[in-house]
C-alpha cells in the first residue's frame, strides 16, 4: 500500500509543493533593471524584452524647466501618457543648466528666479504661482532639478521609464545649424562642460529608480555659423572620437543605464556604424572593442523628418527603404554591427488629418511591424517661451495649449494607441531573439519555482508538506 500510496498521492503533494513555491516565489520588481543589449533586442534583468514605446518632454528651453506645469500637475501629465499604453518619456536637458549649477557654487537655481530670469519678473512670477497651484509640493525654495526628481518620481510610480536626452548645451528652441549648439567646438558647444554635464546627470539620475537609459547629444548637425570650422571638424573620424568620450563620461558615473549613440544629419545618418564602413575622412571603423567595458549598454537613435518641410513621402516601401538605410537595418542580421535602434523623434502637426497622414502612417507600420522603440514628438501643447515668445502654442504637441486634452482625438485614440499596443506585442516574424529572450525569461521562472519547492519554504510551510509526505509514505 505504501508503493500505491506514493504512485498516486506523490505526485499530487509535488504539484501542491509547486503551487505553493509559485506564490512564494520572489517576483521581478518593476523596472527590473538595469537593461542590456542583445542583438537587436533591448533585455531587463531577466532577459525579457523591453521596447520603448513613448514621448518626448522638453526641458531644454529658456527656463530650464520642463514644460507644461503653469496648466497641468506631473500626476496629470503623466497620467495622460500612460493612458495611450507609453512606457517612456525622453526627459529632455540643456547642459547650461548644470554649467549654472557650477557657477553658482554647486548650488542649482530656484525655478521662481529660473522664470523671472527668462520671462521678466511680473510674467514669471504669474507663472510661478500657476504652478505651484498645480503642483502644491513645491515652493520658492524648489530648483529645476528638483522638478526633474519629482517628474521622475512620478513616473516611477506609474511605471514608466526615463531616458534623459542632452538635447542642447546653451537653453532655448533646436534645432538650427546656425544657433552655435550644432557640434563639438562650436560657439556654445564645449566638449568640456558638455562631458561634465553628462557625468552630473548620470550621477544625479541614480537616485531615480526608472532612469533606463541616457542620450550622447541630441540633433549634431553642420555648424553654419562657421563654414572653416564646419569643413575642418564636421565628419565621422571626429564624431567617433566624441562619442567614445561622452559614453565614457556617462558609464564611469553610472554603470546601469543605456547609451544611446545619434549620428549625422541631424540624427538621421548612422549608416558608417550599421555598415561598418570607414569614419571618415580617416579608415578606422566602429568597433564595439572601443567600448569593452560596456559594449552591451549601447543602442542606436535616430530622428525621421521628412515631412517637416512639406509633406514627406506617401509610399510606405521609400519610407522603411529610407529608414532602414538611416540606420535601422541594424536591427537585421544583414548588419556588420547589429543594434537595437529607437526612433527617438518624429512627428506631424496635430489637426483634424492628422490621422490621414501617409508618410507619418507608414513610420508607424513600420516600428510596430519590426518591434522597434519610438517616442513621438511631443507631448507639449504650448512652451512658457519658445524663440522670444512667452506661452507659444506648439501645433505638434499631442496635448492642447493648456495640455487638458489631446488636440487630435482621432490620431491619438486610433493610430497612435493601436500603434502601442502592436509595437508591445512581439511580432514572431521580427528577426532575431525575441522568443529566445522571454523563452529565457520563462526558463528562469522555472527554475525559480523548482528550487523554491524543494528547498526554500518557510519552516511551517516546510513541515506542514514533510508530515503530508510522511503520512502518504507510511499509507
Amino acid at each position: 500500500m505504501a508503493k500505491l500510496g506514493q504512485r498516486y498521492w506523490l505526485p499530487v503533494l509535488l504539484a501542491v509543493a509547486g503551487t505553493f513555491a509559485s506564490l512564494n516565489a520572489p517576483r521581478a520588481t518593476w523596472p527590473n533593471g538595469p537593461f542590456v543589449t542583445s542583438g537587436r533586442w533591448i533585455q531587463d534583468a531577466a532577459g525579457s524584452t523591453v521596447t520603448y514605446v513613448g514621448v518626448n518632454w522638453p526641458g531644454s528651453l529658456d527656463t530650464m524647466i520642463p514644460e507644461g506645469l503653469q496648466y497641468q500637475s506631473i500626476e496629470s501629465i503623466v497620467s495622460r501618457i500612460k493612458s495611450l499604453g507609453m512606457n517612456a518619456i525622453r526627459l529632455t536637458y540643456a547642459t547650461e543648466m548644470i554649467d549654472q549649477y557650477y557657477d553658482n557654487g554647486e548650488k542649482d537655481i530656484a525655478i521662481q528666479k529660473a522664470l523671472s530670469d527668462a520671462l521678466g519678473k511680473d510674467n514669471g512670477t504669474s507663472v510661478y504661482n500657476k504652478i505651484i497651484t498645480n503642483n502644491p509640493s513645491f515652493n520658492s525654495e524648489t530648483t529645476r532639478m528638483q522638478v526633474y526628481d519629482a517628474i521622475a518620481a512620478e513616473c516611477a510610480r506609474q511605471e514608466i521609464y526615463v531616458h534623459l536626452d542632452n538635447h542642447v548645451s546653451k537653453a532655448g528652441w533646436c534645432c538650427s545649424p546656425l544657433d552655435g549648439n550644432a557640434w563639438w567646438g562650436d560657439q556654445y558647444f564645449n566638449v568640456g562642460n558638455w562631458t561634465r554635464g553628462l557625468s552630473f546627470m548620470a550621477t544625479h539620475g541614480k537616485s531615480w529608480p526608472n532612469l533606463m537609459s541616457m542620450s550622447l547629444r541630441n540633433e549634431l548637425r553642420t555648424p553654419l555659423s562657421n563654414f572653416t570650422f564646419a569643413s575642418e571638424s564636421y565628419n565621422w573620424e571626429n564624431w567617433y572620437t566624441y562619442i567614445k568620450q561622452g559614453s565614457d563620461a556617462i558609464h564611469s558615473a553610472n554603470e546601469d543605464v543605456l547609451i544611446f549613440l545619434s549620428g549625422l544629419n541631424s540624427d538621421q545618418d548612422l549608416s558608417p556604424v550599421v555598415n561598418g564602413t570607414a569614419l571618415t575622412p580617416g579608415s578606422a571603423t566602429f568597433t564595439r572593442d572601443d567600448f569593452s567595458e560596456y559594449s552591451n549598454k549601447l543602442v542606436l537613435e535616430l530622428h525621421a523628418y521628412d515631412n517637416i518641410l512639406g509633406p514627406g513621402p506617401s509610399d510606405c516601401n521609400t519610407v522603411q527603404d529610407e529608414l532602414s538605410n538611416d540606420g535601422f537595418k541594424a536591427l537585421t542580421s544583414a548588419a556588420k554591427n547589429q543594434f537595437p535602434v529607437v526612433l527617438t523623434e518624429f512627428g506631424l502637426v496635430q489637426n483634424g488629418t492628422a490621422a490621414q497622414d501617409p508618410y507619418i502612417t507608414c513610420i508607424l507600420d513600420y516600428m510596430s511591424s519590426e518591434n522597434a522603440g519610438w517616442m513621438i514628438w511631443a507631448i507639449q501643447g504650448s512652451y512658457y517661451i519658445r524663440e522670444g515668445i512667452q506661452d507659444y502654442d506648439e501645433t505638434w504637441g499631442l496635448l492642447v495649449h493648456d495640455w487638458s486634452d489631446w488636440r487630435s482625438p482621432d490620431f491619438v485614440n486610433n493610430s497612435l494607441t493601436s500603434t502601442v499596443k502592436k509595437t508591445l506585442t512581439i511580432n514572431p516574424d521580427a528577426e532575431s531573439s525575441a522568443g529566445t529572450s522571454n523563452e529565457k525569461s520563462r526558463s528562469t521562472s522555472r527554475k525559480s519555482i523548482i528550487s523554491f519547492g524543494l528547498f526554500d519554504f518557510k519552516l511551517p510551510l516546510y513541515a506542514t508538506i514533510m508530515v503530508i509526505g510522511m503520512a502518504v509514505v507510511s499509507y
